[in-house]
């Protein structure tokens, strides 16, 4: 079941790529991928919560949870028209960037300090 999940987490991480490219071609269609990806990216994320105990690691997971709304809210933003999805989604995947980075970081240290 993992496998299944980590395999839709990339397609919908690679759809919203994809959506967020594809809105200055295809303007019509790119909302519709992109709430689809954000949605089943969401719901895959909030499936799997932070699994340690650091208060560190329970932050980064809140900012990845802060990049879904983000996300969401930039989703919106493409369905209404307005250019400022792009700087919604910048941010975004900024919160993204940090946490991946320092998420599995965080958990080998917990892991190591047990």
């Amino acid at each position: 079941m993992d496998k299944k999940k980590d395999r839709i987490f990339q397609l919908s991480g690679v759809l919203i790529l994809f959506s967020a490219i594809g809105y200055f071609f295809v303007p019509a269609v790119a909302p519709w991928i992109m709430a689809f990806a954000v949605g089943a990216f969401a719901a895959i994320l909030a499936s799997r919560p932070y699994p340690g105990k650091s208060l560190r690691g329970k932050r980064l997971f809140n900012f990845q949870v802060l990049g879904c709304v983000l996300m969401a809210v930039a989703t919106y933003l493409m369905f209404r028209q307005r250019n400022e999805w792009i700087l919604v989604m910048s941010a975004a995947a900024v919160f993204f960037l940090y946490a991946s980075i320092l998420l599995p970081k965080i958990f080998e240290e917990e892991n190591k300090q047990k």
